[in-house]
């Protein structure tokens, strides 16, 4: 039996936040068994388990280190840590990744009389959130009774179990179908990496590499590598023009001596009125092409 460390990572094991964390660990050039009938799946050409989990259990499998790392909502973790009593307490936020983006809001009938958050008073809210809502409640100083539901929050108003509810939302097309108004925000979450105080040095070290990868293909997925040519009596013009660029390329163009060729990796947006403002300042042939990765 081999002795080899293996790095443990838990993913939801359905749905979109699952779909999408797979994609990402294999951007990051890690090959998976594509089955999905089963709790652990192995990495097959890097030291790494990953645990296909429901998104609740996963800071459970992160608090006692059955796994070391873990892909999963912002808005779940805060909630167990809200409500943990300590026990999650050690488990840390080392990167968003930028997808499964929702906020967790209150929503009020539209018939009811929402000022402020002092509107709350004595109120009751119906919410799958108590620890985070209870949080915002405390430090609003506003006295309201919660009322614990999970899953269809959205019809508590309706059936009078509740008088307005704190749930997630992302589009708003479940609040709207159920006659609800999105008020105040409680948090804005997304998808993050989170691990847990990781003791062996050799685990730490993969912990080290994967997250190393993720940062590379976040960052390369966020970025666009542009090349152009530029008079040269323009130049700085238009590297005031390329967004997010540091340290441009500047190439002379041959047979010309009043032109060079720009390139330049810009971490930031390039929209079409970004390459119209470039051409409008003297820039022609651009080419705005994909980072596929990016490494520092």
């Amino acid at each position: 039996m081999s002795d080899e460390k293996r790095l443990k990572i838990a993913i939801q094991k359905s749905g979109r936040l699952a779909d999408m964390s797979i994609q990402l660990l294999e951007k990051c050039g890690i090959s998976l068994a594509k089955s999905r009938d089963q709790l652990l799946c192995r990495a097959q050409n890097f030291p790494l388990d990953i645990f296909l989990v429901r998104d609740d259990d996963i800071p459970a499998f992160l608090a006692t280190d059955v796994c070391q790392l873990g892909i999963l909502g912002q808005n779940g973790l805060l909630e167990k840590q809200a409500l943990g009593n300590g026990k999650f307490a050690g488990l840390r936020q080392l990167l968003p990744l930028g997808y499964g983006k929702c906020r967790l809001s209150i929503a009020v009938p539209h018939d009811f009389d929402y000022q402020s958050i002092s509107s709350l008073k004595g109120k009751v809210i119906a919410t799958s959130y108590k620890g985070l809502l209870a949080q915002y409640l405390a430090d609003h100083k506003i006295d309201a009774d919660i009322v614990t539901m999970q899953g269809a929050v959205e019809v508590a108003p309706r059936t009078h179990l509740a008088d307005v509810i704190c749930d997630l939302v992302s589009t708003g097309s479940t609040l709207a179908s159920n006659g609800l108004v999105e008020k105040d925000i409680i948090l804005e979450s997304q998808a993050v990496l989170v691990s847990n105080q990781i003791d062996d040095p050799d685990i730490a070290a993969l912990a080290e590499k994967v997250t190393s990868r993720i940062k590379a293909v976040l960052r390369a997925e966020n970025s666009r590598y542009i090349m152009l040519n530029s008079p040269i009596d323009s130049l700085d013009a238009i590297k005031a023009v390329l967004p997010g660029s540091q340290s441009p390329t500047v190439m002379p163009l041959q047979g010309r001596d009043d032109m060079v060729a720009v390139h330049a990796v810009c971490e930031e947006g390039v929209f079409w009125d970004t390459m119209e403002d470039l051409k409008a300042n003297g820039a022609n042939s651009i080419l705005v092409v994909p980072i596929e990765k990016m490494l520092d």
